[in-house]
């Protein structure tokens, strides 16, 4: 109900829209079945004059738009081979043009038709998949490549809970491939997931089909996957991936969803299944668990263990896709985009494509987006460093849309106001949401409902960021700096306030404090009320969080212990997936003792751990660095040889073991050698092939490591409680 006042879609029901030749399909899952719905397409594209197609061969219908912005004439033509005429035509002429990223989103405008509109996510048909594969002996990483390295297991599941383990039990490889392809398309899904699906299972499925000949129909109608080399930004990451279309379904990777969750709650330590399935607290006490090293070993000697491990695999999946997945389920409801762009293509595309459509609901033209430039960003400092106890959290709610709403202010282009207008909306639709979950008993409808104002939340706070987005048809770099000032204004109120209270601050970041209260406050309400009181209209604070204790490392690195004892860490200083195990542990385990005050254990631990090293007792994995191949071992030494690349450890071991590592291959090694300071390149060893007997790895090299770790730490702890000679 929330979701049709927003935006209006002429269809009920579908579940994915495909182009065949010159027809748009739509394919409906609803209360009547599964159906196709064919209808004419007609590509288009909007000119800045229509004199740009007075030479076109072809045929095109062209039309004036409302308004004197850049783009003001649409081009209508008849057929996609028309439409990629004219395109070539425009590129050799003068002029701007207007081009939509795909056919999906010209047809999900043209026919005011949104995917999943009037469906709940629970009705969507959702279907995982998981690969078990054997690796060859010698190698760290299965590699499809290799004649030996089969697929053992294809686990599945779906949202309806049906579970099915297929393997070679039964079949060969072929057989169990073919198998897998017949039994997706019984179960018809809309979308299949898969836990890094579309950097491992689906890359390593279609070359093993291709080995074998076997057409890896996976698509409606018995089509085959379409893939191409594609990225997507993550914070101030670019993720490099496969990406795999199947006609008339969704290919959604929860590795993906996963880091875009980390990207705005930065408290994973790990994208790895077993570690989300702990976090977020699916994980079935009877959960079944293989190291993946030892997949080849127990496919041999412990096949039902096996079997049972990979249907855990695909279980833990399904639910971390039914955790992640319904606010981007929703966004493409309102959005004229497919389910899988909408996950890929971040908030500032997903905007824009809202933006636009309405403009041309409107038939109102549009303007050329503003060129990228830097500007003053928010507030973010660390005011104190140490271990602080009693510490609460206040933050403004949505502080940049609140700002926009209360001044009431727009991109200056959008003449038509729909900026203001939506953001509003989704405020208002978020509180009716919330008001609603609140007040029902029906448990689904619950989830729904949190769902929905999840996405909502998500859509809101992307509006400040579309501003400054260099593709964002509507962007605006004035009213960005404009926004962020007044920010940095009513954080230094904040700020300003609780000095002048009293109040002890320590972390500032964006639009929040944390602080500990002053003396003698102990009511969280009555001091809300008084933060309250010193922010302007339209802008409101939450005092959201109280914890036991803090400890600041430096700015936007610290870690909270709840008064539930639960410890969280946020920061790549606090937990970088570039360290070894071994010091990812210890850092873990000494920020619990310093929140927890616990000043006398962490001597202790940290000699127990050196003790380790010293007599080689931790496990050779604990030291040892993974790495990818992201090139063939052939393309790293003609770079070498070129000029061009820097010599690498992984490499290098890919190309002494004379083995047939390949672009892709994980390498996982450890250091030899007697001193501390050795080079990495020249003393790496194969973790496979480390000794069965004496151990090998530098003791000295790995101490000064740790070493090193502590005393980054000694300012935090009493003096007299610092061990001697760090």
């Amino acid at each position: 109900m929330f979701l049709e006042k927003l935006v209006n879609s002429r269809r009920s029901g579908v579940v994915a829209v495909e182009t065949r030749d010159d027809d748009a399909v739509f394919f409906y899952h609803d209360g009547g079945g599964f159906r196709q719905e064919t209808v004419p397409f007609t590509p288009m594209l909007l000119l800045s004059a229509p004199e740009q197609l007075e030479d076109f061969s072809g045929t095109a219908a062209v039309s004036p738009f409302d308004g004197n912005m850049v783009f003001r004439f649409l081009a209508k033509f008849p057929t996609v081979s028309e439409y990629e005429l004219a395109l070539k035509h425009l590129k050799k002429g003068r002029g701007a043009y207007f081009v939509f990223r795909d056919y999906a989103q010209q047809i999900l405008q043209q026919e005011e038709t949104r995917l999943f509109a009037g469906m709940e996510f629970r009705e969507l048909r959702r279907l995982q998949f998981d690969l078990e594969v054997r690796t060859t002996p010698g190698f760290d990483f299965p590699n499809p490549d290799r004649a030996g390295d089969e697929i053992v297991i294809i686990s599945m599941c779906d949202s309806t809970g049906w579970e099915l383990a297929l393997s070679q039990d039964a079949m060969g490889e072929k057989e169990l491939i073919e198998t897998f392809v017949r039994t997706v398309a019984e179960r018809d899904p809309d979308v299949i997931e898969g836990h890094n699906l579309c950097r491992f299972d689906l890359p390593y499925l279609e070359a093993r089909a291709k080995r074998h000949k076997v057409r890896l129909t996976l698509g409606r109608g018995g089509a085959t996957p379409k893939k191409r080399s594609s990225r997507f930004s993550l914070a101030e990451r670019i993720i490099n991936y496969t990406r795999y279309d199947l006609f008339g379904r969704h290919v959604v990777d929860t590795l993906h969803l996963a880091m875009m969750y980390d990207v705005s709650n930065r408290d994973l330590e790990s994208y790895n299944l077993k570690y989300l399935a702990k976090h977020f607290n699916f994980a079935s006490e009877e959960r079944t668990y293989i190291d993946g090293a030892r997949i080849s070993q127990a496919w041999e000697e412990e096949r039902a263990l096996l079997l049972a491990y990979a249907l855990d695999d695909v279980r833990e999946t399904r639910s971390l896709g039914a955790l992640l997945s319904p606010s981007y389920f929703y966004q493409t409801s309102i959005l004229p985009m497919k389910y899988q762009d909408v996950i890929v293509r971040g908030s500032g595309t997903s905007l824009d494509a809202l933006f636009v459509s309405e403009y041309l609901k409107a038939r109102h033209s549009l303007p050329l987006p503003e060129p990228a430039r830097r500007f003053a960003g928010a507030l973010t400092r660390a005011d104190e460093v140490g271990v602080f106890e009693n510490v609460w959290h206040c933050d403004v709610r949505s502080l940049y849309p609140s700002i926009l709403l209360a001044e009431g202010w727009a991109p200056s282009r959008d003449g038509l106001r729909v900026f203001p207008r939506l953001l509003d909306a989704l405020r208002t639709f978020r509180l009716e949401a919330k008001d609603a979950m609140r007040s029902t008993r029906d448990p689904a409808e619950q989830n729904e409902l949190k769902a929905l104002q999840g996405t909502f939340k998500i859509l809101i706070n992307s509006f400040y960021g579309y501003l400054g987005f260099s593709q964002g048809t509507f962007n605006d770099y004035d009213l960005a700096e404009r926004v962020t000032a007044r920010g940095r204004e009513i954080l230094t109120m904040m700020l300003d306030f609780l000095t002048s209270s009293g109040a002890n601050v320590l972390e500032m970041d964006t639009d929040g404090i944390y602080f500990q209260p002053p003396a003698g406050v102990t009511g969280k309400s009555a001091f809300q009320k008084r933060i309250q009181g010193a922010l302007p209209p339209g802008i409101e604070v939450e005092l959201d969080s109280a914890y036991a204790a803090m400890f600041s490392y430096k700015s936007k690195n610290y870690a909270l212990l709840g008064l539930d004892g639960t410890v969280s860490i946020t920061g790549a200083a606090l937990k970088s997936r570039g360290l070894e195990p071994f010091q990812r542990r210890f850092i873990s385990r000494l920020v619990e003792l310093l929140l927890k005050r616990d000043f006398a254990s962490v001597p202790a631990m940290y000699e127990k751990m050196r003790g380790e090293i010293e007599r080689r007792e931790l496990p050779l994995a604990d030291l040892a660095k993974s790495e990818n191949l992201n090139d063939s071992p052939e393309t790293y030494k003609r770079k070498l040889a070129a000029g061009t690349g820097r010599r690498s450890a992984a490499y290098e071991l890919a190309i002494r073991s004379k083995l047939d590592f390949q672009a892709g291959d994980q390498v996982t090694y450890y250091l030899t050698g007697e001193k501390k300071k050795v080079s990495v390149v020249d003393n790496a060893k194969l973790l496979s092939e480390a000794p069965a007997g004496e151990r090998d790895e530098n003791v000295a090299y790995y101490l000064n490591k740790l070493d090193e770790l502590y005393a980054n730490f000694k300012a935090f702890l009493p003096e007299e409680k610092s061990p001697l000679g760090i």
